[in-house]
């Protein structure tokens, strides 16, 4: 009897992860289940970092904080929130690959999904005993009532008692400023015995991170330098008046301006023009 229960309970049991081949590629994604693993991106969709326009600040603290760390320097977690469709995940693709193109192979992307953020620390005791350095990536990031899987970023965030490992970097984008609707904060603040620390915990999660930057709707001008920055990469046939005012019209018809549409009115007017583009 006590044989058959040891031989159910190990058929229960998921079989420990298999040591990744992390110089199979440049990037991964985390597959916790059914056996966990990371399996190789063999290209990543990323655009070139010069090609990113309107939020040469938040670029210029994300890409010298990620080369720190390529180049084996101490740099911080990074959490970019804030308006949609404004270069937040597209950084973050780009900033790795800036630092592979200063040291080849110095730095894997690692992205993991929101729905598995609970198992965070098992992906970090996995990369622990790696020499590789690591970008571990989470977009859109964000959780909900009675969502307790923040608890593994916490965790991760704060260090735990093994701390974070020296060779991984976690950055996670975001909508959400706190990573959390606004009316729960509220409604919490309003209904606990002591609203205080009822809401800390999880409010606090964003500070966690040691770079908090914020990303926001665009005017029209920095609107007009993304478009005619992808046009002059492309080598759009257009002159600037007549791209200024089919961009114009564009953005009207997508009810607002950001990078996202800007990215989406190139690849209209490429199309239109009869000019292949790659990204």
């Amino acid at each position: 009897m006590l044989a058959r229960i040891a031989e159910a309970l190990e058929r229960l049991t998921p079989p420990p992860a298999a040591r990744p081949d992390l110089g199979a590629a440049d990037a991964f994604v985390w597959h916790p289940l059914p056996t966990p693993r990371l399996a190789p991106v063999p290209k990543v969709a990323a655009v070139g970092i010069d090609l990113i326009k309107g939020v040469e600040q938040q670029k210029r603290i994300l890409l010298e904080n990620t080369l720190r760390f390529a180049r084996g320097l101490p740099a911080n977690n990074a959490m970019l929130w804030g308006a949609r469709g404004m270069g937040k995940s597209s950084l973050v693709k780009a900033a790795h690959a800036a630092a592979n193109a200063e040291a080849a192979g110095s730095l894997a992307l690692i992205e993991i999904h929101r729905e598995d953020i609970r198992t965070l620390p098992d992906l970090l005791n996995i990369l622990r005993v790696e020499s590789r350095r690591c970008l571990v990536f989470c977009d859109d990031l964000s959780f909900e009532r009675e969502d307790a899987d923040y608890k593994a970023l916490k965790s991760v965030l704060d260090g735990g008692i093994e701390g974070r490992p020296a060779n991984v970097l976690f950055y996670a984008t975001s909508n959400r400023r706190h990573l959390m609707p606004r009316d729960m904060i509220e409604n919490e603040r309003s209904t606990a015995i002591n609203p205080g620390e009822s809401v800390e915990e999880k409010v606090s999660l964003s500070d966690r991170f040691g770079l908090w930057i914020g990303f926001h709707n665009c005017d029209q001008d920095t609107f007009f330098a993304m478009i005619e920055g992808y046009a002059a990469a492309f080598a759009l046939p257009i002159g600037q008046e007549e791209l200024r005012a089919a961009a114009v019209e564009w953005s009207v018809t997508r009810g607002g301006r950001s990078g996202r549409v800007a990215w989406q009115f190139v690849q209209e007017m490429a199309g239109r023009l009869g000019v292949r583009i790659s990204g």
